[in-house]
């Protein structure tokens, strides 16, 4: 199989795993209406990138409603379209940055409040927090909605040296090489971000943890990622015995 020909089980599992995902970040709260976009290269493909069509809800999301276009925008698969932002905000960051093979970009409640605020940090103050030190980058000037690829090339120029990009007044985009590990990264920077958001609604300071601890326990959390296989293998497992109409 050459590098051009998608190898159809594992685009299978693939679109059946995306869904599953999509499903269950519904169930956290994670999306917004029927906006937002989780986007996954096809496998054994090097332009092509399967993402959720505009104008379905993430609980509804069933693997075949899952469409395939191309780094030009042409819907090679599915008969639904893609939601323009939804295009220029992940074709470019894909074509940016090839180890970026996942691309999840949501609205979620606590990270996006840590968007609103000026000049908000993710700050190192949370065991959860600390799988992202040193992996999170910042654009702080919000530039309206991402409706062309000079857009989506802005955004993407702010990922140079971060896989996690937190956005003004907007979102965040969280990229993996794969999906496991890009929604394990999801769920836990929301995590980490509603920590925070509740530890300052308190009034009182954060305890921020050191530097030396914070490198050392990211080298630990980094060591080993097999959980994050297990939680999607649980996700969909779970969806699998409770709303098995996701993966058909």
């Amino acid at each position: 199989m050459s590098i051009d020909e998608p190898d159809m089980d594992a685009v299978r599992a693939a679109k059946i795993n995306l869904a599953a995902t999509l499903r269950w970040a519904d169930r956290l709260g994670l999306g917004e209406g029927i906006c937002n976009h989780f986007s996954l290269l096809v496998p054994g493909m090097t332009d092509q990138f399967l993402l959720n069509p505009q104008g379905l809800h993430w609980s509804e999301m069933r693997a075949s409603d899952l469409i395939t276009v191309d780094a030009a925008g042409n819907l090679i698969e599915g008969t639904r379209e893609a939601e323009p932002s939804a295009f220029f905000i992940h074709s470019r960051i894909h074509l940016s940055r090839p180890s970026a093979k996942c691309v999840l970009h949501v609205h979620a409640p606590y990270t996006t409040a840590l968007c609103c605020i000026d000049g908000g940090r993710l700050e190192w103050c949370s065991q959860n927090s600390l799988r992202f030190h040193g992996r999170v980058a910042y654009d702080d000037e919000y530039n309206g909605l991402a409706l062309d690829a000079s857009e989506g090339d802005r955004i993407g120029s702010k990922m140079v040296a971060a896989d996690i990009l937190f956005l003004a007044a907007h979102g965040v985009v969280v990229t993996a090489e794969n999906l496991a590990l890009a929604f394990d990264d999801l769920y836990y920077l929301e995590r980490a971000a509603m920590n925070q958001v509740i530890a300052m609604s308190t009034g009182r300071p954060l305890k921020v943890i050191p530097d030396d601890v914070c490198r050392a326990s990211h080298a630990q959390i980094s060591a080993d990622r097999e959980q994050s296989y297990s939680h999607l293998a649980a996700i969909r497992r779970i969806l699998l015995r409770e709303t098995p109409e996701f993966a058909e």
